[in-house]
């Protein structure tokens, strides 16, 4: 479908009297898909997440409004009726960072208070007498020590903090970042250069990345992530090992 995007790019690229060239430069997006943008051949383009967020780039290198123009090609060229972000060259299983959102269930402090409750139940409730006349005196009850509820939690409450993430943008860069239980931490934004994310704590992360201008930190050790310009993913895991994802792999926080 036929959309006024490509011509909006293209004459603010002229106005502002740049090339393709500069706008690789400061932006790290490839020329051809500068050029795909502008001629509006949207088969050349990895499709979905990844178009939007070069459509986005580069109308913010051109101070143009890229949520709107990141919207027009969701509704004029994706369609509004659809689900799921296309992926680039991708199957059609659905990515481990897709719309669901799970809900962690009921922590070990839950049980804690329960017991804690039938406990006061226990020492509450009148002693028994020998069924008639004077009722029996009370029993006095002496509270269990205090240090046992405490012992309790902290035996299986699971570790506060888990593995430790920190993200810092070197130059414009995408990202989309989930904790274990799939909530976003870092939902589909693209970063200036500079700025930072986090640090966040969880027991494991998948992230997406448009392209590779991004220092991670994990546990506060340098992660090794290549400078480039193209969309990468990866999992971390409990023990912060760092595995890449492939593109069907990768979540989208869409």
């Amino acid at each position: 479908m036929e959309t006024r995007i490509g011509e909006v790019f293209r004459e603010a690229r002229r106005r502002r009297e740049v090339d393709l060239a500069q706008v690789e430069e400061a932006t790290r997006i490839r020329q051809r898909y500068l050029r795909a943008i502008e001629a509006e051949e949207w088969s050349a383009l990895p499709g979905g997440f990844y178009t939007r967020g070069f459509i986005r780039a580069y109308a913010s290198f051109l101070g143009l409004d890229g949520d709107r123009l990141a919207e027009d090609y969701r509704e004029g060229v994706e369609g509004a009726s659809r689900e799921w972000p296309a992926l680039p060259e991708g199957g059609a299983e659905a990515t481990r960072g897709g719309r669901e959102r799970h809900v962690p269930a009921a922590g070990p402090l839950t049980a804690v208070a329960v017991l804690a409750a039938a406990a006061l139940v226990v020492i509450l409730l009148p002693s028994g007498g020998d069924g008639g006349g004077t009722p029996s005196a009370p029993v006095k009850r002496t509270a269990p020590p205090t240090q046992s509820t405490p012992d309790l939690a902290t035996r299986k409450r699971p570790a506060p903090f888990g593995t430790s993430v920190r993200l810092t943008a070197t130059a414009e860069i995408w990202v989309c970042l989930l904790d274990g239980t799939g909530n976003a931490l870092v939902d589909g934004k693209i970063l200036a250069g500079g700025a930072e994310a986090g640090p966040f704590h969880s027991d494991s992360f998948t992230v997406s990345f448009g392209n590779g201008e991004v220092s991670m930190l994990i546990d506060g050790k340098e992660a090794a992530i290549p400078p480039t310009p193209s969309p990468v993913g990866y999992s971390i895991d409990p023990a912060g090992e760092l595995t890449e994802l492939s593109e069907a792999e990768r979540p989208t926080c869409t």
